[in-house]
């Protein structure tokens, strides 16, 4: 089982019905915990996906749903919208990831996408933070070309 890095087919079809509002939605960020049980990819389609399976990361001062995702700032460049939001920031954990969900908590959920890591990463007592690339046509992790 696993984590395929992909924007929820689910997702893509709930924008186009005016479901999502990624700028007033609250937007949260969850951590899958290493070597998951179930498979994220394209048809993940919401939260609960993580939760059912109990793959859900733990660990000390690690909250079940993760962080809200601040700051959301919505541009176009050329012909590509994106969404962008700052770091995420898991203060003073002790946790193991292997990638995350991030989903609409103001919809019951609704994931947006999933992210696999390439590998497991950890903190212990201390801060984990999750970096969000340059925004670019190519690089944003939510965008519509």
């Amino acid at each position: 089982m696993g984590i395929t890095t992909a924007m929820s087919t689910s997702f893509k079809k709930e924008l186009l019905g005016g479901i999502h509002d990624l700028d007033t939605d609250t937007i949260k960020l969850a951590l899958i915990k290493a070597s998951p049980t179930g498979t994220y990819n394209v048809t993940t389609t919401n939260y609960s996906d993580i939760t059912g399976n109990t793959d859900e990361s733990s660990g000390t001062n690690y909250t079940a749903g993760g962080v809200v995702l601040a700051s959301p700032s919505i541009t176009v460049v050329n012909t590509t919208a994106m969404v962008d939001f700052a770091n995420a920031v898991f203060a003073d954990v002790t946790t193991a990831t292997s990638g995350c969900i991030v989903y609409n908590f103001s919809k019951a959920g609704k994931a947006l996408c999933v992210i696999d890591f390439g590998g497991t990463t950890s903190a212990v007592a201390g801060d984990l933070t999750l970096q969000f690339p340059a925004v670019g046509e190519s690089t944003t992790v939510i965008r519509i070309a």
